[in-house]
């Protein structure tokens, strides 16, 4: 038998669970891959809108990843000073064929030192911060540079899982896969994208963006 795909996804406190199960749904159904959804401990961990993931793979036990991939969320903040969690990210990305990430969690490859020199994306509000690590954002839903495959903003994570999946197992099973989640995207509305949105609508997400940041800083 082949070796198995080992596809790890981190997963934290107050992470943003479609950042994560977007692409864990479609990077599964890879052949081969077996999906690792990693965290210090095992213990459940409650997720931003309101209930918990269970990690079926913890810093000690995680095998070398063929993928590592860092999902964004309020809870991302504490990452980026966080020794253990940016040692283990530098230790996979050391070996991994793809070092990835979703929406915010760029922030968190930037803080351990993975994106100096290369070109990523991240939520739109989010994008300047990228230049701080030493990357060149890219207003784009998907980034490729070489290994380093970076997504857009929450929703973004799908394209990511399926651009990521073309990448390991070629365009014919991305498309399988598209097809067997059904993944045809028709929004009722048309503010998903920020230079499209009304300003005000724009100025308001920030605001609490601002505002959320600033309660995970100061522990509250």
């Amino acid at each position: 038998m082949a070796e198995p795909l080992h596809i790890g996804i981190l997963i934290y406190p107050n992470v943003t669970q479609l950042d994560a199960t977007g692409p864990a749904q479609v990077l599964a159904r890879v052949p081969g891959a077996e999906l690792h959804m990693i965290w210090k401990t095992r213990d459940p961990i409650p997720t931003d809108a309101g209930f918990s993931i269970v990690p079926n793979t913890t810093f000690a036990d995680c095998p070398r990843l063929d993928v590592i991939c860092v999902p964004g969320g309020g809870g991302q903040v504490a990452l980026m000073t966080d020794p253990e969690t940016l040692d283990f990210l530098r230790q996979q990305a050391a070996t991994a064929r793809y070092v990835t990430s979703v929406c915010t969690g760029a922030l968190a490859l930037g803080a351990a030192g993975l994106l100096r020199g290369r070109r990523a994306t991240t939520h739109w509000m989010s994008h300047e911060m990228l230049r701080a690590f030493g990357a060149e954002p890219v207003e784009a839903r998907v980034v490729v540079d070489g290994n380093l495959i970076t997504g857009g903003g929450v929703t973004a994570g799908i394209d990511f899982g399926l651009t990521v999946a073309a990448e390991i197992a070629g365009r014919r099973t991305a498309e399988a896969i598209q097809l067997g989640i059904e993944y045809d995207p028709a929004p009722p509305l048309d503010a998903g994208d920020a230079a499209r949105a009304p300003a005000a609508l724009r100025e308001l997400l920030q605001g609490r963006m601002q505002a959320r940041e600033a309660r995970y800083v100061s522990g509250r």
